[in-house]
């Protein structure tokens, strides 16, 4: 069957990967949707977008995770019991792993529905919440969220869970991650989600200033307060290219300003933007600039 590039709530599950061992049914799960599902050692799976924000809670199990979206770059998350995903994407992704334990890898998936998550936004931003937005965030620990995530589980397991509880229980948890993950965003003029202009800028300046240094998805990601997957999808929603070529392309600036201004050699020149192999240089600065350093230098 096809994979839509977008599902609802109730249609998400149909597109995980593993066996399913509880789901969330009836007029107690009105505000949150929940379901338990153990994976198989390894696999892959496609996951269309949802409106409502997605929190992945492990349950058990060592786990590699890779995911990207756009055909980009794969990023890894080594994860294990208690860690959390916590994604709010606008496009689907893809997603494979490996288990590295013998423990199966258990994990429970939580939607929150969004008028109880607008309810939340409302009261911690006021009349800033309809900008209001959570962050997107892999492979991190939550105490708080962790012991909620067990309560939910617990409702799930039985036969008739109480309203009163997972209605209270989904009500903490929105306003839990509205107070620590969630922020009011600039919103950009072609829709798609992207940077707040001053993180954009805050990044794009560090990497003017150590285009030199090897790139490191990682520390950029961490400057921006953003897991790598979801920094990298809005960058290049931001900028127009990914991270990496952006990366790339402040390197051939540099070396084409030094190729035209200075008559140093193209090997110091390689080596004065960041490459200790004058031949790799040239490879990558012909594929650029479409021609090679020495033509590129020679007047015309």
């Amino acid at each position: 069957m096809p994979i839509p590039d977008a599902t609802s709530a109730e249609g998400f599950d149909s597109y995980i990967g593993g066996k399913r061992l509880a789901v969330s049914r009836g007029p107690a799960w009105r505000g949150i949707r929940a379901s338990v599902y153990v994976a198989p050692p390894s696999g892959a799976t496609r996951t269309p977008a949802v409106n409502e924000p997605l929190l992945q809670w492990t349950i058990s199990g060592e786990v590699e995770v890779e995911e990207r979206e756009d055909n980009g770059p794969w990023v890894r998350s080594l994860i294990e019991k208690n860690s959390l995903f916590l994604t709010s994407t606008s496009g689907p992704y893809e997603c494979r792993w490996k288990t590295l334990s013998e423990e199966p890898f258990e994990y429970m998936m939580v939607l929150v529905r969004l008028p109880l998550l607008q309810r939340a936004f409302e009261e911690v931003f006021g009349a800033d919440a309809p900008r209001a937005q959570l962050r997107d965030v892999s492979g991190f620990y939550d105490e708080t969220l962790s012991a909620l995530m067990v309560q939910l589980r617990n409702e799930l397991k039985k036969r008739k869970a109480s309203p009163l509880a997972v209605q209270g229980l989904a009500q903490v948890i929105a306003a839990h991650l509205a107070q620590n993950y969630a922020q009011v965003i600039e919103k950009p003029h072609n829709g798609s989600p992207s940077l707040p202009g001053y993180k954009l800028r805050q990044v794009t300046d560090w990497m003017a200033e150590h285009f030199v240094e090897d790139f490191n998805l990682d520390q950029l990601a961490s400057r921006a307060g953003l897991s790598k997957f979801h920094f990298h999808r809005l960058f290049k929603s931001a900028v127009g290219v990914s991270p990496s070529s952006y990366h790339t392309n402040l390197r051939m600036d540099a070396a084409r300003r030094l190729l035209r201004e200075t008559k140093k050699s193209i090997t110091d020149i390689a080596f004065e933007v960041g490459y200790s192999n004058s031949s790799y240089f040239a490879q990558v600065f012909r594929k650029e600039a479409g021609l090679s350093p020495s033509d590129y230098r020679r007047p015309k």
